[in-house]
């Protein structure tokens, strides 16, 4: 039997608070103030003060000089270089991941790629995109390189942040689409093919960002 370890104060504030930065329920720009979170979840200012230097550390809130906590604005110029460092930090451990992977990994992937499409079926993005990144932890965590994963993770909560999708957004189809045929191509026994398709998926994604996201109507 295995039980869950509950969340500090602190854990639930900052899940709470980065999950309304990534669906977009914070707005870029939006003033961050200590004593209404603190009243509207209804905990002390400490633990809303200590998520909130967390998310400030991950990229999500600026601090200006003057003390002002705000939701981080998005710019495409942001927006596109964070993907191309996720890029180059997913692809890396994709490729170094896929020499051990075992019949476990793929079993894992294809629960995940299930989980990622159901989330999307069900329009609860959160779970889907925990899922979607779930997929890729997968194999970068069979490269053995946990600082890699670090990285990698705290880049792609950036990343969910900056697009803010809903389920219906036609950018969850590059990442589902290229998901199945990487995981179609790992099962018939081609590792290089399913790394270069995988790495398309970067390249899709990054031109569907620029082109859908920040056109002239945003």
């Amino acid at each position: 039997m295995s039980f869950a370890v509950p969340l500090t104060r602190k854990e639930a504030v900052l899940r709470r608070l980065r999950e309304e930065i990534i669906t977009g329920l914070l707005k870029p720009g939006a003033l961050i103030k200590d004593a209404e979170i603190a009243a509207r979840l209804g905990v002390s200012i400490t633990p809303v003060r200590e998520a909130i230097t967390q998310l400030a550390a991950e990229g999500l809130i600026d601090i200006s000089p003057n003390r002002t906590r705000q939701v981080t604005r998005v710019t495409q110029k942001s927006a596109l270089e964070l993907i191309d460092v996720m890029m180059v930090l997913a692809c890396a451990g994709f490729e170094w991941g896929m020499e051990n992977i075992t019949d476990e990994h793929v079993a894992a992937l294809r629960v995940k790629l299930g989980e990622f499409a159901e989330g999307l079926r069900q329009g609860n993005v959160t779970a889907a995109a925990a899922a979607g990144a779930d997929f890729s932890t997968v194999v970068i965590l069979a490269s053995g390189n946990r600082e890699l994963q670090t990285h990698v993770d705290l880049v792609v909560t950036r990343t969910l942040r900056v697009l803010a999708l809903t389920a219906e957004s036609d950018v969850w189809s590059v990442w589902l689409n290229g998901y199945r045929q990487t995981l179609e191509l790992i099962e018939r026994g081609d590792r290089a093919g399913a790394v270069e398709r995988y790495r398309q998926i970067y390249r899709d994604y990054r031109q569907r960002v620029e082109t859908l996201l920040f056109d002239e109507d945003r």
